[in-house]
């Protein structure tokens, strides 16, 4: 019975640790250990314009880890909300 609960933890708390932007910028102090998403913020040029296509590139790689986890689990959350909406 635990399983769709178990299953909607585990995707928000990666979602939430894959985003995560302000604790690596502050750990981290070279620009090999950054993270994607703080590595994706510093593609944004103010001097130059941005490159359009190689900040999408980048945050193609930042959506598909997470988008690849919610379908394996999908069937369980599906299953969890069906069972609660059932009365009786």
């Amino acid at each position: 019975m635990s399983r769709p609960i178990l299953a909607t933890l585990l995707l928000l708390t990666v979602v939430q640790r894959w985003n995560d932007y302000l604790w690596p910028l502050i750990i981290t102090n070279t620009a090999e250990m950054r993270t994607l998403s703080v590595g994706i913020a510093l593609l944004f040029s103010r001097e130059s314009g941005t490159v359009w296509g190689v900040v999408m590139a980048g945050t193609l790689f930042v959506v598909l880890p997470v988008l690849v986890l919610f379908l394996l689990l999908q069937r369980h959350i599906v299953e969890g909300i069906a069972a609660g909406a059932v009365k009786g």
